[in-house]
C-alpha cells in the first residue's frame, strides 16, 4: 500500500518503497546520457544536482543525528534519483487529470505539521531523521504527499486505503510509462509498473566489460 502523511506526523509515500531492491555496489558504467542521472521525457536531471542533494542531506543528517549513524553515499544517491524521478511522475499524473498542487497548499500543510511538532526547526529535524528529507527538499516532499492525496481524491478515494492505493499506483504507472524515463544505470532502472528503481546491474555490466 502507498502510505501518505498521517494525521499525526509526516510519513513516506510511494518513495518509501522505491528502494526495496538491493542498493547497487558499483559506481561506474556508461551513463544513459552524458552528465545526466536520468532523463524524464525531455528533461535531464544532472548528476551534479544529485550530488548536491546528497551532500546537503548528509550534512543535515550529521547535524540532526548529533553523531549518530549517517547513510552511506551510494544509497543516498540512488534514493535521491528515485525521489527526483518520482517528483516528475506525480506531476505528470496530476497534469493528466487537470490537477495541481499550489505553493500555498504546500505552505499550509508544512505550517500545520510544524505547529503540531513544536515549530519548523522540529519539523526539519523530524523529516531529516525519519524521512531522509533535507530542508531544501521539504517543498518537494509535501508536493508528493498532497499530489498523491489529490490523485486518489479525484476518484473519490482516500490514498491511505487499499482502494485509494490502487488508484494512485495505476495513475503513477501510467504516467511513468508515458514519460519515457531513462535512468543512468549506475543508479538503477525505473520500472513504471512497480513505480520503483530496480537493480540495473545486468544491464550495464556487459557494457562495462566491453569497454574494460
Amino acid at each position: 500500500m502507498i502510505r501518505t502523511r498521517s494525521a499525526r506526523r509526516p510519513v513516506r509515500t510511494v518513495a518509501g518503497v522505491l528502494l526495496a531492491a538491493a542498493a547497487l555496489s558499483a559506481c561506474g558504467g556508461a551513463p544513459a546520457h552524458q552528465g545526466a542521472a536520468a532523463v524524464v521525457g525531455d528533461e535531464r536531471i544532472p548528476i551534479s544536482t544529485v550530488q548536491a542533494r546528497v551532500t546537503a542531506l548528509r550534512d543535515a543528517t550529521v547535524v540532526a543525528a548529533a553523531g549518530g549513524a549517517v547513510p552511506e553515499e551510494n544509497g543516498l544517491a540512488r534514493r535521491t534519483v528515485a525521489e527526483l524521478v518520482l517528483d516528475r511522475v506525480i506531476a505528470r499524473a496530476l497534469a493528466d487529470r487537470g490537477l495541481s498542487v499550489s505553493e500555498g497548499e504546500v505552505d499550509q500543510q508544512r505550517a500545520a505539521d510544524a505547529k503540531m511538532l513544536g515549530g519548523d526547526a522540529a519539523l526539519q529535524r523530524a523529516l531529516v531523521l525519519r524521512q531522509g528529507v533535507d530542508a531544501a527538499a521539504i517543498p518537494s516532499f509535501y508536493r508528493q504527499q498532497l499530489g498523491i492525496k489529490k490523485i486518489a481524491a479525484a476518484q473519490g478515494q482516500d490514498a491511505q486505503t487499499p482502494a485509494g492505493d490502487a488508484v494512485v499506483r495505476k495513475a503513477l504507472a501510467e504516467a511513468g510509462g508515458a514519460l519515457r524515463i531513462d535512468v543512468n544505470p549506475r543508479y538503477g532502472r525505473w520500472d513504471p509498473q512497480r513505480i520503483a528503481l530496480v537493480d540495473a546491474v545486468a544491464d550495464w555490466l556487459p557494457q562495462r566489460a566491453a569497454t574494460a
